[in-house]
């Protein structure tokens, strides 16, 4: 077994881990979501008149679309597909009319989930200089020849660490840093089963 994953197995079997884990993850649900007066109206007319062309647009500009469905994301970035798909607009306002509108407005305005705050929330709790050091951007890091913490965006952390450390997969990265002359690099994640 992996050192890391031995110590990280042994921590988590401590009384405290939860505690300690919330000072790094305060991951506290926010509120709902706001939903546009004129805009929630809008959707309201177009649900009462089954006008499928005009409710689509209008809830795709909802922050949140009301149901999971893997077309949604192509609709929000190709305006005209829902014209040129037709059958899809169809199957799509089946549901929402199935839904109705309390279901529709309830599940639209729902807060963002606490794991999709946890790369931020990691990277605030380095800042804090919590691991004894603080992070410092790229040409710092490379120029400290001792302990250091990078201070990136995921996507130069993940080109440094395939550039100079030979990281071979997609997985983003939330951490590059470099301890006793060895680099370690990870993701944020926090594991609700082990």
């Amino acid at each position: 077994m992996n050192d890391w994953t031995r110590l990280s197995i042994e921590y988590a079997s401590q009384r405290s881990c939860l505690d300690d884990l919330f000072q790094v993850y305060p991951t506290i649900p926010e509120g709902i979501r706001n939903i546009d007066g004129g805009l929630w109206k809008t959707i309201e007319k177009a649900f009462g008149r089954r006008d499928n062309q005009l409710l689509l647009e209008n809830i795709l500009k909802l922050d949140l679309f009301p149901m999971k469905d893997s077309y949604v994301a192509y609709l929000r970035r190709d305006k005209g597909a829902l014209k040129r798909n037709p059958a899809t607009a169809a199957r799509l306002c089946g549901r929402l009319y199935e839904m109705g509108l309390d279901e529709i407005f309830s599940r639209s305005s729902e807060p963002k989930e606490t794991n999709r705050q946890i790369g931020p929330l990691f990277k605030r709790w380095l800042k804090k200089k919590s691991l004894g050091i603080e992070p410092v951007k790229l040409n710092e890091f490379l120029k400290a020849k001792g302990n250091a913490v990078l201070d990136a965006s995921d996507a130069e952390m993940m080109a440094f660490a395939k550039e100079r450390l030979n990281y071979r997969h997609d997985k983003g990265l939330d951490f590059v840093g470099r301890f006793n002359g060895k680099y370690v690099i990870g993701e944020a994640k926090f594991l609700r089963k082990l």
